[in-house]
């Protein structure tokens, strides 16, 4: 396993070892929020379009629980995932530690 992992702006950060990095997280990309009302969300069909708060080259926010971690691009994978959505970190919160 590396010692070191690359950030966004390609600078190398020495991988930290805890005894909780194996604990898997689950992380929340929210790519836009709506905001209708409970009529306008009674009244929606099959295929509605619902319009968000962002748009599509906004960056979109990372989240563990309640807390944002990061912000990044959503992207296509390529080879044996093609098709598959990801999402290219362009920013990290520092919240008083390392990611």
């Amino acid at each position: 396993m590396d010692d070191a992992m690359p950030d966004p702006a390609g600078q190398t950060r020495p991988r930290t070892e805890t005894p909780f990095a194996q604990v898997p997280i689950e992380i929340i990309v929210s790519v836009g929020r709506a905001h209708p009302t409970v009529g306008e969300l009674l009244h929606l069909d099959r295929e509605a379009v619902l319009p968000l708060d962002r748009r599509v080259e906004d960056p979109v926010d990372l989240y563990v629980g309640d807390r944002l971690i990061a912000r990044g691009e959503l992207m296509e994978m390529d080879g044996e995932n093609a098709g598959q959505l990801a999402v290219r970190l362009t920013e990290l919160m520092d919240f008083g530690g390392n990611l």
